[in-house]
């Protein structure tokens, strides 16, 4: 028998406390980026896909926890902030995640998790407590795997974070999430500003791209195209109506929001976020080499990157019921088709093919929105 839900909460905003929380997702992001710089590999981008997947598994897991837990006691505070030191240990972790550094990431992930269980079972409501314990025994028994794997090394540790990575993702589909509290105004804007702090990550990476540069105009050219690939991928996702997704989400009844919520701000952000990191990682290598072609693998990232955030934002939008769906899935497959132009005619006509899709597509939302109003 399902738990009955709980009434959610009035509507509230995010926290400090939770900003300052988020501030490890910028430091993460930063360091899954550095992963692809030194591993411009397919085995680069494997590592970076399975290790996203777990971190922000339980990322995305936090944000439930501070959507059904107020932050108002000392110790859930501090119980916060405990989880917080142990997402820093991972993402310090994860540049030599697959080469030294497994056995350090598993064990601040394990702690991650526990912490996670404890402050969400002793501080929910009845119902809230019984679908985490639901799901207690897949996050504790996969970041087990993640440890196993850490320590193990080598093509185990690639088999166990595989592992994980899967059983993390499908347990949901396994549980009963109905007693979950989706509270909408909260829920939608953590999980944007998650993705605002992976887009800035982009701005940094054209930031880092020109440090020691002399500021000339081939720089400065890259620089506002890198700019400019990161306002479109802003505007792609907030659109002209922040509050649409809220909406959608506060429309639903009270027992589907659980699952609209894994959906659309879980399985549909992952490629939202690898697709970021993939061109955040591109735009490194464009910044200061604007006029020269770019290596295959940066011309494949930055093509491929902003095919599979089109894609994962068009799935977002279907599972939503917002428009836009058609559009983003065109544009991502012809994205596909910029690669050749980096490799073979240079940086920044690749970035400037992108911007003018982007703003086609953008426009064309722009147009449909007027229609429709």
């Amino acid at each position: 028998m399902s738990a009955t839900p709980a009434s959610p909460e009035p509507a509230r905003g995010v926290s400090s406390l939770e900003l300052f929380f988020d501030l490890v997702f910028v430091f993460t992001i930063t360091q899954l980026t550095s992963v692809l710089v030194h591993t411009p590999s397919w085995k680069g981008l494997l590592q970076v896909a399975l290790m996203l997947g777990v971190i922000y598994w339980m990322y995305g897991g936090y944000a439930w926890l501070t959507n059904s837990v107020a932050l108002d006691r000392l110790t859930r505070r501090l119980t916060l902030l405990g989880g917080m030191a142990g997402f820093f240990v991972v993402a310090l972790a994860i540049p030599h995640a697959f080469s030294g550094s497994g056995a350090a990431f598993g064990a601040a992930y394990v702690a991650v998790v526990v912490i996670h269980m404890a402050m969400f079972a002793r501080s929910s409501g009845l119902g809230v407590a019984r679908a985490i314990l639901g799901l207690l025994p897949f996050n504790f028994s996969t970041s087990l795997l993640v440890l196993a794997g850490g320590i193990a090394g080598g093509t185990l540790q690639y088999v166990l974070w595989a592992a994980a990575f899967a059983l993390e993702w499908i347990s949901p589909k396994l549980i009963d999430d109905s007693g979950f509290v989706i509270e909408p105004t909260h829920f939608v804007e953590r999980h944007g500003l998650v993705v605002l702090v992976a887009i800035g990550e982009s701005v940094v990476a054209v930031g880092i791209g020109a440090a020691g540069l002399p500021v000339r105009a081939e720089l400065l050219a890259a620089a506002i195209l890198g700019l400019a690939l990161s306002a479109c991928l802003w505007w792609s996702y907030f659109g002209f109506d922040d509050d649409s997704a809220q909406r959608a989400i506060g429309a639903a009844p009270v027992e589907r929001r659980p699952q609209l919520a894994i959906d659309a701000y879980g399985y549909w952000h992952l490629p939202i976020l690898l697709g970021i990191i993939a061109i955040a990682f591109a735009l490194k290598t464009v910044t200061g080499h604007a006029f020269a072609t770019l290596p295959q693998a940066q011309a494949f990232a930055l093509g491929a990157g902003a095919c599979v955030f089109l894609l994962g934002e068009a799935l977002f939008r279907r599972t939503l019921a917002l428009a836009g769906q058609r559009g983003r899935t065109v544009i991502a497959l012809i994205a596909l088709a910029t690669i050749p132009i980096g490799s073979e005619l240079g940086a920044a006509l690749q970035v400037i093919a992108l911007v003018a899709l982007f703003v086609v597509m953008l426009v064309a939302d722009e147009r449909g929105r007027a229609a429709g109003a």
